[in-house]
């Protein structure tokens, strides 16, 4: 069997002992009944990835011994920030799950007019846990060893006002030729609206902001569907696709 690949947030040393976090715990030895000698693939998610093996492995504890430790190579060329509009339930997931999976460099949870969804207190911690965990699984599944931080959710302008990407991108009818004419960019920024899209004055904002409008064909696409396909051609036209 494959050796599954763990995040977990701790140094590498080699010839040392890493103890696994109590999720990726009980997923190793419960779920895949891995037991002491069985191999496995551990990320910082900071860029390095490591080869280990385990040691213990019981129903209180993991312990992984570090054998050798080397630099993840799965990372784009072209750093993209996503700017997307919350969504409601498992769409949200969707699209920062297939977003890592694609080589984004950042995500921000962003507040729009037309967006329904308003977290506040504890159900936005919880919730801000729960989309970093999903980018976590998403980066175990791909081969990422570097996981792109999810910001907390902020208001589309506050968003706007700190982006200096080189390239910076608006999903909303308009230029259909903004990828075929811009030169290679290091970083791009990509803003997607909400289900009901983005508001009038949304989309002026963020022209007054160097965002150029982009239009992904004659067709209305989900919020959770526009960036796989918005990043997938920046990755195609920029990056390593």
């Amino acid at each position: 069997m494959k050796a599954p690949r763990i995040h977990v947030a701790a140094d590498f040393p080699v010839g040392g002992d890493v103890v696994l976090p109590e999720g990726p715990a009980r997923h190793v030895a419960r779920v895949l009944r891995l037991a002491e000698g069985a191999e496995l693939r551990l990320f910082d998610g900071a860029g390095l990835e490591a080869r280990a093996v385990i040691v213990e492995a019981t129903r209180k504890r993991v312990l992984a011994r570090i054998e050798a430790v080397e630099p993840g190579h799965r990372e784009s060329p072209l750093a993209v920030h996503l700017g997307q509009a919350i969504s409601k339930g498992d769409r949200m997931d969707y699209a920062i799950q297939k977003a890592v999976e694609l080589g984004v460099a950042t995500i921000t949870p962003l507040y729009t007019e037309h967006g329904d969804v308003r977290l506040k207190g504890e159900r936005a911690a919880k919730k801000l846990a729960h989309w970093q965990s999903v980018a976590a699984s998403a980066c175990e599944q791909c081969g990422r060893a570097t996981l792109p931080p999810v910001h907390a959710p902020m208001g589309l302008v506050d968003w706007l006002a700190a982006r200096d990407e080189a390239l910076r991108l608006v999903l909303h009818p308009g230029t259909a030729g903004a990828l075929a004419e811009a030169e290679a960019p290091a970083s791009a920024a990509v803003l997607i609206g909400p289900e009901g899209g983005l508001a009038e004055a949304e989309v002026e904002a963020a022209r007054s902001a160097g965002f150029d409008p982009l239009s992904l064909g004659p067709r209305v696409l989900r919020t959770e569907t526009a960036p796989v396909v918005a990043l997938s051609l920046l990755q195609a036209r920029f990056g390593d696709l």
